[in-house]
């Protein structure tokens, strides 16, 4: 066990856990945000996908070790009144059917628009191909994300 201090959304926790366990479970487990999903545990799927000093990771695959004093931001930092332009937009275009992948696709859009604001389909399609929706929906999350751009 291990002392670390994770900066998550905002807040400072210091937790005591093993070096090697993943963010994923930190946040989860010790911290208490569970909007952040668990799907495959091998970095495939992005259902765990967070932002790490504004970069998006899969959470599954980062060792807390390596999180701690970063800045971290979970889907639920992303807007504490579901305000956010790509939460707007996801519900506008009714993205969402079984849930599985949301907070990752969020979280990996959220960060597609802050490094290009007004992207491309190709540009959503090369990032967004980092997570998988199981129910299929890519359509309304290509238009979710064009929605968002405009409105931000």
């Amino acid at each position: 066990m291990a002392s670390f201090t994770l900066r998550v959304n905002g807040v400072s926790h210091d937790v005591d856990v093993d070096p090697r366990t993943p963010l994923l479970w930190v946040i989860r487990d010790v911290v208490g945000l569970t909007g952040t999903k668990y799907g495959c545990g091998i970095s495939q799927c992005g259902a765990c996908t967070v932002h790490m000093n504004g970069q998006s990771v899969h959470s599954c695959q980062v060792p807390v070790s390596v999180a701690a004093n970063a800045h971290i931001t979970t889907i639920e930092g992303l807007s504490p009144d579901v305000t956010h332009p790509l939460q707007k937009a996801w519900i506008a275009e009714e993205v969402p059917q079984c849930g599985y992948c949301q907070s990752g696709m969020l979280m990996t859009a959220a960060a597609l628009l802050q490094a290009h604001p007004h992207p491309t389909d190709a540009d959503i399609d090369d990032v967004m191909s980092r997570n998988i929706c199981r129910c299929g929906t890519y359509d309304r999350i290509r238009r979710a994300i064009h929605r968002a751009a405009k409105e931000a």
